[in-house]
């Protein structure tokens, strides 16, 4: 098999920047990496600026994307913007749902992102009807990635109530929700069983939130991803009304439920984690549980800040994801999680730049499913990011202090390079895949409206 070698100029290697270094790429992997390399080898590709792995985006609804602008007009709650979603979601098809995540993931490609994890929910046509293939949305998403050059975990996800009940039945689902839930969690649990994973994606499952899957049938979710070593994702204490309705029907907050259902664990990770108690926050350090957080989204919804910091020093490991979309750019997210807590704080320096890329990088492959990516390192999946350090935002710092100027300056717009599993699929900033990733998402989008 051929061996590429990229050179270079600037290398993030987990713990500091290294100059001059060289990858061997065989198929997919990483042959070697060679230090101290001070020129671009014969035939090599070379890349300038700081190459970090690539990047994890850990939570992702792809036709949230298609909100950008429409919802950051006027005022309103998180329930408020949820019922524009829903207006999104009721267009959506197979056919417009492949172009616009082909759009999306070509955007995450060109913000550095190898890897996405797609908490789908979408699944059934209007009223809720099956497709002939009941998983022809799932499939569509992950032809999408593929056609984009990137890999994805679909984690496809059990949503059955549209709200808390009593302790053994949720509220039916509303007219919107229909095309979401299969009935019950064994309906999902036969359906989701028929999606296989190839080589660019891995299936995982997902539990959309306490008020979406009554507490008697989480163990149906929890076991389906335990019998199959995946990994198994849930919003969880995102908005405050959902741990009072929990309080109120269950007498325990959600991440109590949740722990009493053989839910959390190594395998599992909570996206937002906003509004914890310190229980919550020992019971989820305690079992493993990850935190990916989100804060572009956090705060456009006006969420709330999570205590990030609390749950990774009990235990916590720390993912990041674009969520809504109202903005792709993981670089972002890891600075926005810095600084939001300095905002709570008053205090800085929470994060090194290292520990917040590991959090983008290897952290959050690792949360979905893909352990031997994320790292620059023999063996590891050929995935590399390469971050301009000349532009306008990244021109002037040292560049031993290339980390803190990719995490605390740059942009997605700053990202030259990226190289998914062994393939170049953003040269110089340009998308090799899809031809014109503007007009794909503005034909995409337009296609979805009234």
């Amino acid at each position: 098999m051929q061996v590429t070698t990229y050179w270079l100029e600037q290398a993030w290697l987990d713990t500091h920047v290294e100059p001059g270094v060289a990858v061997d790429v065989e198929g997919d992997r990483i042959r070697a990496v060679r230090k101290g390399v001070d020129s671009p080898p014969p035939g090599a590709t070379v890349l300038l600026g700081l190459t970090v792995p690539g990047l994890a985006n850990a939570h992702s609804h792809a036709f949230h994307r298609a909100l950008r602008g429409t919802v950051q007009v006027g005022s309103g709650t998180f329930w408020t913007w949820r019922e524009v979603m829903y207006s999104v979601a009721d267009r959506l098809t197979p056919e417009t749902y492949h172009a616009l995540a082909r759009a999306v993931y070509a955007e995450m490609a060109l913000a550095g992102i190898t890897t996405v994890g797609e908490f789908h929910y979408l699944h059934h046509g209007p009223g809720g009807t099956p497709y002939s293939d009941p998983n022809a949305m799932g499939e569509a998403l992950i032809q999408a990635a593929a056609d984009a050059g990137i890999r994805i975990t679909l984690l496809d996800t059990a949503y059955v109530a549209s709200g808390l009940l009593t302790e053994s039945r949720g509220e039916p689902p509303n007219r919107h929700q229909l095309r979401f839930s299969d009935g019950t969690t064994e309906a999902w649990a036969e359906r989701a069983s028929a999606l296989k994973d190839r080589d660019h994606a891995r299936i995982g499952a997902a539990i959309h939130s306490v008020r979406a899957v009554p507490a008697r049938q989480l163990g149906v979710v929890a076991e389906w991803a335990a019998s199959r070593k995946a990994p198994l994702h849930v919003h969880l204490s995102e908005q405050t009304a959902e741990n009072e309705a929990c309080l109120a029907v269950h007498g325990r907050t959600p991440t109590q439920l949740l722990s009493e259902h053989g839910v959390l664990g190594p395998r599992t990770t909570g996206v937002h984690n906003t509004h914890l108690t310190d229980g919550d926050i020992a019971l989820l350090g305690g079992s493993s549980t990850g935190t990916c957080m989100c804060p572009t989204t956090e705060r456009d919804l006006a969420d709330g800040i999570g205590p990030a910091v609390s749950l990774q020093q009990a235990g916590s490991p720390l993912s990041l994801g674009s969520d809504s979309h109202a903005v792709i750019d993981i670089l972002e997210e890891a600075r926005a999680m810095e600084l939001n807590e300095r905002l709570r704080s008053h205090t800085r320096g929470h994060w090194t730049a290292a520990a917040l890329l590991r959090a983008a990088t290897a952290d959050g492959h690792a949360a979905l499913g893909w352990a031997d990516a994320g790292v620059i390192v023999p063996g590891a999946l050929a995935d590399l990011t390469t971050v301009a350090l000349d532009s306008v935002r990244t021109a002037g710092p040292l560049p031993r202090l290339a980390a803190e100027t990719a995490v605390f300056a740059a942009s997605a717009a700053d990202v030259r390079h990226t190289v998914a599993g062994g393939r170049h699929v953003v040269r110089d900033g340009v998308h090799t895949l899809v031809d014109d990733v503007p007009g794909a998402l503005t034909e995409a989008v337009s296609a979805l409206r009234d």
